[in-house]
């Protein structure tokens, strides 16, 4: 027998309509961090402790500036990407590259995160520190990001009955 899996009463054009509203939401809810972060960054350099970082500490500064300014792009782009294909009639489309841009947003938001916290932590406390905390942090990102979401979508697929991978299109789930 097939589990009840619940359905919209939607069009695909409706489904796209709405994926690309909740895609767009939860990019507003990440894009306040990636804001702060970036601006917290862009103004280290003009403090007077500045000049104390050593080489490493100044190239880790710069790759993590630059990676939140990547990040920025990345969770901006939806936008752009959208605007340049308004009334196309491409708007699956722009769902599937938003979601893309979107997932690799976050994988360099990851790293991002990963270089401040190494970054402030070595300075403050030692390298040795920068580096332990640095890793922490990329594995809490990768708990968080990717095992745990890995482990609810397997658990409600096991309880519903049903294999976790994706079928893109299948009735009125979601996409992607």
């Amino acid at each position: 027998m097939e589990p009840h899996r619940p359905t919209r009463n939607e069009t695909p054009l409706e489904r796209d309509d709405r994926n690309f509203v909740e895609l767009l939401q939860e990019l507003r809810v990440i894009q306040t961090g990636v804001q702060i972060l970036f601006a917290f960054l862009l103004t280290l350099a003009f403090t007077p402790r500045f000049p104390e970082l050593d080489d490493v500490q100044r190239g880790t500064y710069v790759i993590t500036l630059l990676l939140s300014a990547l990040t920025a792009m990345l969770f901006t782009a939806p936008a752009v990407v959208h605007r340049a294909l308004f009334r196309r009639g491409a708007k699956r489309r722009v769902v599937e590259v938003s979601a893309k841009l979107a997932a690799t947003g976050l994988a360099v938001l990851g790293l991002a995160l990963t270089g401040a916290v190494l970054l402030v932590v070595d300075f403050v406390l030692g390298r040795g520190y920068g580096v332990a905390v640095g890793a922490a942090t990329l594995a809490a990102c990768a708990a968080l990001w990717i095992a745990v979401p890995w482990r609810v979508r397997h658990t409600h697929a096991r309880a519903n009955g049903h294999t976790a991978a994706r079928q893109p299109d299948a009735g009125n789930r979601d996409v992607p």
